[in-house]
């Protein structure tokens, strides 16, 4: 197993002298181009970032997990789930820790800890996400998109809680 990168990197080089590329080079533009993506993809990363912050230092996650707590029982997702709901499509370190915090205080064989375990197994950090490939791809008009991907993640949600029910 130690020896399958290297492996893989004799192989592309020996393919493209097969084919009379100067593999060097291609190597070079390769790793131009990757240096100008992140250059231009920085301004959107650390602006989730401070707005990840944002959200953490001011209290407004917390808000926001109480104001929609009543909806997400309504929907079948227990109340002690409405943050990690709420943070999961903003950052996914953050919503990492607080499923740490959810297997600590409820433990991890409990019907919270599995639907916790689940949402994350089936959602994503859509705003992050979307910043960067929307911006790598020239998308315009991504509020379409976005909007569909946080649907897609609340029913993924509901429907975590629902099979976690029954399992």
């Amino acid at each position: 197993m130690q020896y399958l990168i290297p492996a893989i990197i004799l192989l592309t080089v020996a393919v493209g002298a097969a084919r009379r590329v100067n593999v060097y080079n291609c190597f070079l533009q390769g790793t131009k181009n990757g240096l100008s993506l992140c250059v231009t993809l920085f301004p959107y990363i650390a602006t989730m970032f401070v707005l990840i912050n944002f959200m953490e230092v001011s209290g407004v996650g917390d808000v926001l997990s109480k104001w929609i707590a009543p909806l997400l029982s309504w929907t079948g997702i227990p109340v002690e789930l409405a943050r990690l709901v709420v943070i999961r499509p903003f950052t996914a370190s953050g919503s990492l820790a607080l499923l740490n915090d959810i297997y600590a205080t409820y433990g991890t064989d409990s019907y919270i800890a599995r639907s916790a375990s689940v949402i994350m197994g089936s959602s994503e950090t859509v705003f992050y996400l979307s910043a960067v490939y929307f911006h790598g791809t020239k998308v315009k008009n991504s509020a379409k998109a976005v909007a569909i991907a946080l649907l897609t993640t609340m029913l993924g949600c509901v429907l975590s809680c629902l099979l976690c029910r029954f399992m």
